[in-house]
C-alpha cells in the first residue's frame, strides 16, 4: 500500500515526504511534474518506493490501476504563482486535478489530505473558516476556493476522511526553486548574502513603512498538522494552519538579519538601529499589487484547536532564526 504525496518534489510536498520517513513510512508514491528538473533536489535526501509524472498518476488513477493500493493521498501539489493570469491552467492545475482525486478518494474510501490557501479570504480582516468570510482577488485563490466548497457539500456523505489546510504565508527549507514565490524569509536571507541589506516596501494600506502584517509559519508546523491529521483520520473538515498570530514584514526582516549577523559572529541589532547603519530600507510598494495584496493575515485556529490539534506554532523569530541557519548549512 502506497502513501501518495503530489507536489512531492516541490516546497512543501518534499517536506511532507521527510516527514513521512520521520515516521517510519517509505513506501511513498511521489508524484510531481519534473519540467522544472532542479526541483529533484528537493528528494535527494528522501526515501520514496516510486516517482510518477503527474500526467502517469492521473492516468493510472482514471484507467483503476491505482485501485485497492493507496493508503492515503496527501495531496500537496498545485500552480502557487498568485500573479498567474492563465485562469484556464489554473483551473485545470489546481481545481480539475483536487476533483479527480476526491473523486477517486471518496470512492476508494481512502483519507484525502490536501492543501487549500489562505488567498481565499482576499483581503478580508476576518480569517475564519466560513463562506461569508471568503473573497478571492486573483485565480489563484479562486481555484481553491471553488474547491473548497465542493468539499464542503460533499463531507456529509463521505465515509473516510477529508481534510484540507489552508496555509498561511509558509516559509522553510526547500522552497528555492519557487523564485518570486518563494517566501519573505527566503528573498531576505538572499538579499543580506548579495547586498549587504534588506529591502522591505514603504506603507500602504494604513500601514507603516513594512508594518504590513502576515502570518508567517513554519513549513516545519505546516508537516506536523498533516501528519497529525493522517494519524487522526477520524478528523475531517477544512482548517486554516497558521501560527495564529500576524507579525510585520519587519519582523522577519530584523530574524532573518541577526541569524545572519549571529553567525558571523556580530551581536543582535533592534530594528531602529538596523535601519540607522543601513541594513534594512524601505522601497516604494509596487502599483501592480494595489488591490491584490493581503496587508494583513491572521489565522483563526479556532477550528483547528476544536479538532485536538493542541501543539504551539514558532513565532517569526524562533522559525525564521532556523531557517537561516539551515540556508546557512546548505551554503557551506
Amino acid at each position: 500500500m502506497y502513501y501518495v504525496v503530489t507536489g512531492a518534489a516541490g516546497f512543501i510536498g518534499s517536506n511532507v515526504v521527510k516527514g513521512l520517513n520521520g515516521m517510519g513510512i517509505r513506501n511513498i508514491l511521489a508524484v510531481d511534474n519534473l519540467t522544472r528538473g532542479d526541483k529533484f533536489r528537493n528528494l535527494v535526501d528522501c526515501e520514496i518506493a516510486d516517482y510518477l509524472d503527474k500526467s502517469e498518476f492521473i492516468d493510472a488513477i482514471e484507467a483503476g490501476e491505482l485501485d485497492g493500493v493507496i493508503e492515503a493521498i496527501l495531496h500537496q501539489g498545485a500552480c502557487s504563482d498568485t500573479m498567474e493570469q492563465n485562469g484556464q491552467y489554473m483551473m485545470e492545475n489546481n481545481y480539475r486535478y483536487s476533483l479527480s482525486l476526491l473523486d477517486f478518494c471518496m470512492h476508494q474510501d481512502v483519507p484525502y489530505i490536501y492543501a487549500s490557501s489562505a488567498s481565499v479570504y482576499g483581503g478580508g480582516q476576518v480569517f475564519r473558516e466560513a463562506r461569508e468570510n471568503e473573497a478571492p482577488l486573483n485565480v489563484y485563490a479562486y481555484s481553491k476556493f471553488l474547491f473548497d466548497q465542493v468539499v464542503r457539500r460533499r463531507l456529509p456523505d463521505a465515509n473516510t476522511q477529508i481534510a484540507g489546510f489552508r496555509y498561511f504565508n509558509v516559509y522553510g527549507p526547500n522552497e528555492q526553486h519557487k523564485g518570486r514565490m518563494a517566501s519573505v524569509a527566503f528573498h531576505f536571507f538572499n538579499q543580506y548574502r548579495a547586498e549587504g541589506k534588506v529591502k522591505l516596501f514603504e506603507g500602504s494600506a494604513g500601514y507603516g513603512n513594512g508594518e504590513q502584517r502576515r502570518d508567517f509559519v513554519s513549513v516545519a508546523d505546516v508537516v506536523k498538522v498533516n501528519l497529525h491529521f493522517l494519524e487522526h483520520s477520524e478528523r475531517s473538515g477544512i482548517y486554516n494552519v497558521g501560527t495564529g498570530r500576524a507579525q510585520s514584514f519587519n519582523d522577519v526582516a530584523v530574524a532573518t538579519v541577526n541569524a545572519c549577523r549571529q553567525a558571523e559572529g556580530k551581536d543582535a541589532l533592534a530594528l531602529d538601529r538596523l535601519l540607522a547603519e543601513g541594513l534594512i530600507e524601505y522601497q516604494p510598494f509596487p502599483q501592480a499589487l494595489v488591490g491584490k495584496y493581503q496587508s494583513f493575515t491572521q489565522a483563526d485556529l479556532g477550528a483547528l484547536r476544536k479538532a485536538g490539534y493542541t501543539d504551539e506554532f514558532a513565532t517569526v523569530e524562533q522559525g525564521v532564526s532556523a531557517y537561516v541557519a539551515e540556508l546557512l548549512r546548505r551554503a557551506g
